[in-house]
């Protein structure tokens, strides 16, 4: 481009410049020295501003574009309606009229209309998957959590994460696919669906370490079900929460839970009555404002229902002047029953919770159970004295203090074989666990180790540093700072327990979002539209929005 007339030289050779320049400009000739060289300055100047003009425009288009995947992206994470698009735009666009009216426009150029928020979704959702994809090169080890629920459209969902380790000890955890199942949800049914998803997502099967299911029939078994079909070598493991919410039904208590429920339902049943009963405890100013439903699927629901041994006083007092009086009120037995089962699920429920949680090492989670083990031998000790020891049994303890009188003391005898039976309970549900602790580096017993990792495991036995790293740090910390060459066969064994999930606990954590994506509201979201929120409301990577607007450009 000629700096002084701004046309274009058809061919770029020296002889066609000089010769544009001679027939044209040779008055520019006249300039010397320091003025030529300002005045060249000047024109370039010019040029680079009349440039500058359309860079300008271009990046403020992709600004705006840019600014549109990150709305999308915020809309997908906080589960809300692609509609919800317009409506940010329009009260950015009255925040932006009484701030700065001079970048109106630039605002209005951000698109946030339904389509056009649905279809950023997808893109959002593919660039993910591409990650997810190329760090799965790099995975040595992976296992497979799987889980299945109905959404409201009566479609069932099969929900299925990976947990994969690559060689630097790196833990991976992400959604893998959700497929939707329109017809029979058999083993082989649910087979087909994590194959597909698995080689879509191009996972070599020889490197699936283990898969953890619900427990249900389709899922979990010896003959021709999920777990079986997906590799016989495989480590298959029932997840360790719902094993546990199994073991606290173990003590049923029904004719405690049976009255509270009924209880609970009198009173909540119909709205003049609850209300109140809401009314009363305002004006009595209780410690709690209202019972709970109880819900058997909620795995804390049962103890937040048993608050009422907080409010039995209260509840006895607004029964009778409903004419229902509660004659177990009175009894000291059974408020001593109710108390022993409100200590123990608040115990249970404290277990649940340190269950929960993304990213959790199996051992980690056994941990937490073999410290309940040791808590409830020391529970049985306790009761089992002359003199019960109820240090532990708040709601009991008070309940023994309210009616000295009475011999509630001699049912703690009781408590204690319950709780025995319950810890067996425990000791039966989980021995696959128990038998992976077996292979940790400083529990696994020498003489039955496997031939490859004895003479390794001597060494890291003998290694006093090793021992006292063992010590100071965390597990995973501990194996990535394991000798490559001296402990190959400790670390590939490493990895292989690094990469199993210990519960199906991101699998409920998802369902939940999956109902709240897709509500009565939204009945006719499609299945691939969850999919892509769900993968976008999960995954710990951060969208590559510069690599998606590139790979926009090129078509």
């Amino acid at each position: 481009v000629c700096l002084i007339c701004q046309e274009t030289v058809a061919v770029y050779k020296e002889f066609n410049v000089k010769r544009h320049y001679q027939s044209r400009h040779s008055t520019y000739d006249k300039l010397t020295g320091h003025d030529r060289s300002e005045k060249l300055k000047q024109l370039e100047a010019v040029l680079m501003s009349q440039q500058k003009f359309f860079i300008r425009a271009r990046e403020s288009n992709e600004n705006a574009t840019r600014a549109s995947y990150e709305v999308a992206t915020l809309i997908a994470k906080n589960c809300k309606s692609f509609a919800e698009g317009d409506f940010i735009k329009e009260c950015v666009m009255k925040m932006v009229e009484n701030i700065c009216p001079e970048k109106k426009q630039e605002f209005a150029n951000i698109c946030l209309a339904r389509n056009t928020v649905a279809r950023r979704i997808e893109e959002i959702s593919s660039d993910i998957k591409r990650q997810l994809t190329s760090k799965g090169v790099d995975f040595d080890f992976f296992s497979i959590a799987c889980d299945e629920s109905t959404d409201l459209s009566d479609t069932a969902q099969l929900l299925i994460f990976m947990r994969g380790v690559d060689d630097e000890m790196n833990v991976t955890e992400e959604l893998l696919d959700l497929q939707s199942l329109t017809d029979q949800t058999r083993g082989k049914d649910l087979f087909v669906s994590v194959s597909s998803a698995i080689d879509d997502m191009k996972l070599p099967w020889n490197k699936v370490t283990g898969i953890i299911t619900d427990g249900t029939p389709a899922m979990a078994g010896e003959r021709s079900v999920l777990s079986t079909l997906i590799c016989n070598k495989a480590i298959k493991l029932h997840c360790i929460i719902h094993q546990q919410v199994l073991c606290a039904k173990h003590l049923k208590y029904d004719h405690v839970m049976k009255l509270v429920l009924k209880t609970i339902n009198f009173i909540r049943s119909k709205a003049l009555c609850h209300r109140q009963f809401k009314q009363f405890l305002l004006d009595i100013q209780a410690e709690y404002e209202d019972v709970l439903y109880h819900n058997d699927v909620r795995w804390l629901s049962r103890g937040s229902a048993l608050q009422v041994s907080t409010l039995r006083k209260e509840i006895g007092e607004f029964l009778e002047t409903k004419g229902q009086p509660m004659r177990e009120l009175s009894d000291p037995i059974w408020l001593a029953d109710l108390g022993f089962l409100v200590d123990i699920t608040k115990h249970l429920n404290v277990l649940n919770t340190s269950l929960q949680g993304k990213d959790a090492a199996v051992n980690q989670l056994y941990s937490h159970l073999k410290a309940f083990g040791t808590k409830l031998q020391l529970f049985i000790r306790q009761l089992s004295q002359t003199q019960p020891n109820t240090i532990h049994f708040s709601a009991l303890q008070e309940i023994m203090n309210s009616f000295p009188q009475d011999n509630i003391s001699a049912q703690t005898s009781r408590y204690a074989a319950d709780i025995a039976s319950l810890a067996g309970e425990f000791k039966r549900r989980f021995q696959d666990f128990a038998a992976i602790e077996k292979d940790l580096p400083f529990s696994v017993d020498l003489d039955y180790a496997p031939d490859q990792l004895q003479l390794e495991l001597i060494e890291l036995h003998c290694d006093s540093e090793l021992r006292s790293r063992h010590q100071q740090l965390s597990l995973v910390n501990f194996y990535r700072q394991l000798d490559k060459s001296r402990f190959q066969e400790i670390r590939t064994l490493a990895k292989k327990m690094l990469s199993l999930f210990g519960s199906t606990y991101m699998c409920e954590k998802t369902f939940s979002a999956m109902n709240f994506n897709k509500n009565r509201v939204r009945t006719r979201l499609s299945d691939s539209h969850l999919r892509d929120i769900l993968r976008i409301k999960t995954t710990a990577f951060e969208p590559d929005i510069a690599y998606v607007l590139q790979s926009r450009s090129q078509f």
